[in-house]
């Protein structure tokens, strides 16, 4: 969104406290990218659960496929 000032603003609603600003569009983007890149890294290192996003489910155990074919 487009503040007072002519700045920019955006934030992520299922990602409490991810927002980003910027002086345009993408610099607002870059910002809000950095900030949930940190706020996913605080999240992990602390153990907390991180919210589902567009049904996206990133709390599941990793899928190792293996190639036994080598």
């Amino acid at each position: 969104m487009r503040l007072e000032d002519d700045t920019f603003c955006a934030v992520i609603p299922d990602c409490q406290g991810v927002i980003g600003f910027g002086d345009s569009m993408a610099e607002c983007i870059d910002n809000l990218q950095s900030t949930l890149e940190s706020w996913v890294l605080l999240k992990l290192k602390t153990g907390q659960i991180l919210p589902q996003v567009g049904g996206v489910n990133l709390n599941q155990e990793p899928v190792y496929e293996y190639d036994y074919s080598l």
